[in-house]
């Protein structure tokens, strides 16, 4: 059986679609129920849901609980499913902003069933216009956080970021990995009860997908990534609302996911690694909206570095 959990914000139209293609593309042989959680949307999500789609669950959360709590909601509720105690039942988290593709589930759920030692397994994610979108990962060393998706990322020595996104392993071949992008995840239950949820004590989202993957792979369950089914991913059509927002909580994220896997003094490093970097990105905005250069998307650069910068990314 399969439980399918999306948590939504503010994202109506896009869970519509998300929800649409997913009854176009029920598994065959499957029982599969859909797990909505809305993190207190304020554009009409959960009557959209009420209405359009009955037959969903829906769970209703007056405060935005971020990714990791929304996710733990979901996975609360997929307890109460019949028949979730199956050895055979497995959770997909999967994000609103997201089309299944025909005969991914099947695909997915035909693979996973061969591989009984994989606690998750990410299909292959690609954009809107069908270019790949990269989904697997190893896992971050000191070095890839410092450099990956920083101010430093063009004096990123040679292969580092290639081995980072597994770039050294053939695309149309399902490998095992460290991890897998958190937009589609298919989760194995009886790993899920051994390792537990998201950790949303030291995440609202970013990274934790990363650290559930360590955590899968500590206990000796395989992370898989799997070509064979693909999930059209439109990426960060929530958190695009609020881009500020959401540089603060991606690299806060970062540093607390290196606390808590590599150490303080790593955590602190990279800490200042990205300090340094927001400084230095304020202060050449702030000298570009002097000059008048594009003063409105200066200004809400400004706003977003300021708001980094004073949070200290604790």
């Amino acid at each position: 059986m399969l439980t399918v959990i999306i948590v939504s914000w503010n994202v109506r139209n896009l869970l519509r679609d998300c929800l649409r293609s997913l009854q176009r593309c029920a598994p065959a042989h499957e029982a599969m129920t859909v797990i909505v959680v809305d993190n207190a949307s304020s554009d009409g999500t959960p009557a959209m849901v009420a209405l359009e789609f009955p037959e969903v669950q829906l769970v209703v959360n007056q405060t935005n609980r971020g990714f990791t709590g929304g996710n733990n909601d979901g996975l609360a509720a997929a307890r109460s499913v019949p028949g979730a105690a199956d050895p055979d039942h497995f959770v997909f988290l999967l994000n609103p902003d997201t089309i299944v593709t025909p005969d991914a589930l099947d695909a997915l759920m035909t693979f996973a069933r061969g591989r009984p030692e994989a606690g998750l397994i990410g299909p292959r994610l690609v954009y809107g216009d069908g270019s790949p979108q990269s989904s697997r990962r190893r896992f971050p060393t000191l070095a890839t956080g410092i450099f990956e998706s920083t101010w430093l990322q063009r004096l990123a020595p040679p292969g580092l970021l290639s081995r980072y996104f597994v770039r050294d392993a053939p695309e149309d071949q399902p490998c095992d990995v460290d991890g897998v992008v958190g937009a589609a995840m298919l989760a194995r239950w009886r790993a899920i009860d051994q390792v537990g949820g998201l950790d949303e004590t030291n995440f609202f989202m970013y990274s934790e997908e990363t650290d559930w993957c360590r955590r899968m792979k500590a206990q000796g369950w395989a992370v898989v990534w799997y070509p064979g089914a693909t999930i059209i991913h439109f990426e960060a059509k929530s958190s695009d609302k609020v881009s500020g927002l959401r540089t603060l909580r991606f690299n806060t994220s970062r540093v607390r996911y290196f606390a808590k896997h590599h150490g303080r003094a790593a955590a602190e490093l990279l800490r200042a690694v990205l300090m340094a970097g927001f400084t230095a990105q304020l202060v050449v905005e702030a000298a570009k909206w002097l000059l008048g250069h594009k003063r409105a998307m200066r200004a809400e650069r400004i706003r977003a570095y300021a708001q980094v910068i004073r949070s200290g990314l604790a």
